[in-house]
């Protein structure tokens, strides 16, 4: 059941929906599923609606979930001792939202009937090195993409037991 909703000036109720309202049109625009979207944030589809329509009784940490999922920037606060444009190289666990072929080598090989499409959904790509697992060459697996296998595994379940 959710929280109560808190009380809350009304300048920071209309902040909130209008954040929600700039992470559905983000999530519309990468064509994601709201269900995909909230299994890469790691919560319901229900929390990610509450989200999406600026309710105050959500967590924070929800919000930065469901941004962080589609790679969206609140904008505010900066990691310390990271510069702004390098890559976050320690990302463990992390899954994003889309996942681009032309990111993971092995992944890309895998999805050779793919076609139409540069990127894959969680759940696509976690399909395909299920099915595939036997033809993956497991030690030139670049470490970027076997974290990203652990999380999909972890994120979404180990459904084989192959990967």
């Amino acid at each position: 059941m959710p929280a109560r909703t808190p009380i809350i000036a009304s300048t920071a109720a209309e902040k909130l929906i209008a954040l929600g309202k700039q992470i559905r049109a983000h999530r519309k625009a990468l064509r994601i599923s709201a269900t995909t979207a909230a299994e890469a944030a790691g919560m319901s589809r229900v929390t990610l609606h509450r989200i999406e329509k600026g309710e105050p009784s959500v967590t924070m940490g929800a919000y930065l979930n469901a941004m962080e999922a589609q790679g969206m920037d609140f904008g505010i606060i900066k990691p310390t001792g990271v510069a702004a444009d390098a890559p976050n190289e320690d990302r463990k666990g992390w899954i994003p939202a889309r996942i681009r072929l032309a990111d993971y080598p092995q992944l890309k090989q895998l999805a050779w009937q793919v076609h139409g499409t540069d990127e894959l959904t969680p759940v696509e790509a976690l399909s395909i090195y299920e099915r595939n697992w036997r033809h993956v060459d497991v030690q030139a697996l670049e470490p970027r993409e076997r974290q990203l296998v652990d999380a999909l595994r972890i994120g979404l379940g180990e459904r084989s037991g192959v990967v």
